[in-house]
């Protein structure tokens, strides 16, 4: 390949593959970034170019737009490496690989970012230090039961979520703070315990059951624009979903449709009187394990209590948290009780992520403590739960809420007088 023609065809190419490769990976400044580089190099642009004995380096970076992307600045270069020519040699360049390599800044933080406080919608009465459900389900089967929920309550569930404003969101968005629900919102969190074999099925023709878990939360997600299907699955022992050779399957294709695994421990073992050594097995093992199913860069750092015990003795607590096990370290971001009701806002100063309460999403045996009591009881207080403002990085609440709201690394605090 020539120089000229490496300049107006073999880029264009190189960046055309680049992207179709990676379309699911890239940000929007990415995708800005390499539009840019491709613009500059079709038109001829003789300045940012560095020539060496053996390289030619391009270098641009662009700013990525406010409030819309997870890159802020982005850099990225071309780097075109040719044969050795001698200095006397009438040939021209043969060019032998092009490599595109990109880098990002750390992100800016909100003020630098330039946010207006003033974009958010106030009548939509925001108030993001309402508190949020984590719903907790455990079988999806044919009769309902007080741990299984039928595929048709389930659908249900997420219908009357859906007609009265909660979106589902990942969590470890909840619990990093990261909450972008439309504004007017509320966001909530699906989780299920046990990852048993109706959770997530593949019947003999290859295609998913609609009638488990998942096949019921992809075709909601179908059928409404504006639905994500995430839901954390905490798997407990070997064999997620309890059919073997399916394992990797079925959770590479949860984490590449939005959906998450969790540790659920080894053994579903009764932490009361557990010891230190024996904790960190539990724990660490499992994480091991579900780590070598997952896509290297995907981490399992959320763990759901077994039985929803604590072991009795609160110097061993700190090890739910980090520990080890066969020399690899853990490290959980969340862990998840059983519990009975709505967990407090990430942005309020009772938030602990290492004790998150979660709701029975079910409606038997509750105790008045199930998903459609709180449902109702969050008609009736409508300022007790959390409403989204639209910004992930605007945190905005009632003056009311001045005094247990805590301002967050990177995002600003926006209280505001209620006219209520």
């Amino acid at each position: 390949m020539t120089a000229s023609v490496l300049d107006k065809t073999g880029v264009l190419i190189y960046i055309k593959r680049r992207m179709r490769l990676n379309r699911k990976k890239k940000t929007a400044a990415s995708l800005i970034v390499l539009l840019l580089m491709l613009f500059a190099v079709s038109c001829g642009v003789a300045e940012p170019w560095q020539q060496t004995d053996q390289v030619l380096q391009f270098t641009t970076s662009t700013e990525a737009v406010p409030l819309t992307s997870e890159t802020p600045h982005t850099e990225a270069s071309i780097q075109v490496t040719h044969s050795p020519v001698p200095a006397d040699s009438t040939e021209e360049l043969t060019y032998q690989s092009i490599t595109i390599s990109q880098t990002t800044a750390p992100e800016a933080n909100a003020t630098e970012r330039h946010v207006d406080v003033a974009a958010v919608d106030l009548s939509l009465k925001p108030s993001e230090g309402g508190k949020i459900m984590v719903l907790m389900y455990h079988n999806i089967g044919p009769e309902e039961a007080e741990w299984t929920r039928t595929p048709e309550n389930f659908r249900a569930d997420l219908e009357l979520l859906y007609e009265k404003g909660y979106r589902p969101i990942r969590l470890s968005d909840y619990v990093r703070g990261h909450i972008d629900t439309p504004a007017g919102l509320t966001p909530y969190v699906i989780t299920f315990d046990d990852a048993r074999e109706n959770n997530f099925r593949y019947l003999e023709d290859g295609s998913i059951d609609p009638d488990s878990a998942v096949g019921v939360l992809l075709a909601f997600a179908a059928e409404h624009d504006d639905f994500s299907p995430h839901a954390t699955f905490f798997v407990n022992g070997r064999v997620p979903f309890r059919v073997e050779g399916e394992e990797e399957k079925k959770v590479s294709f949860l984490i590449e449709n939005g959906m998450d695994i969790g540790n659920h421990s080894d053994g579903h073992e009764n932490y009361t009187s557990i010891d230190a050594a024996g904790l960190q097995k539990s724990i660490g093992r499992q994480a091991n394990y579900l780590e070598s199913l997952t896509p290297h860069d995907y981490k399992v750092n959320t763990f759901a209590l077994p039985f929803g015990i604590r072991p009795r003795d609160k110097a061993l607590h700190r090890y739910l948290e980090k520990g080890e096990y066969d020399g690899k370290t853990y490290e959980n971001i969340a862990v998840l009780n059983v519990g009975w009701d709505p967990w407090y806002s990430p942005f309020h100063k009772n938030f602990d992520p290492l004790t998150i309460h979660r709701i029975r999403a079910s409606e038997m045996n509750v105790d008045d403590v199930g998903i459609r009591d709180w449902i109702r009881y969050f008609d009736e207080k409508p300022e007790a739960r959390f409403i989204s403002d639209g910004f992930a990085d605007i945190i905005s609440a009632p003056a009311s809420f001045a005094e247990v709201m805590v301002e967050r690394e990177g995002k600003i605090l926006n209280l505001y007088e209620s006219e209520d």
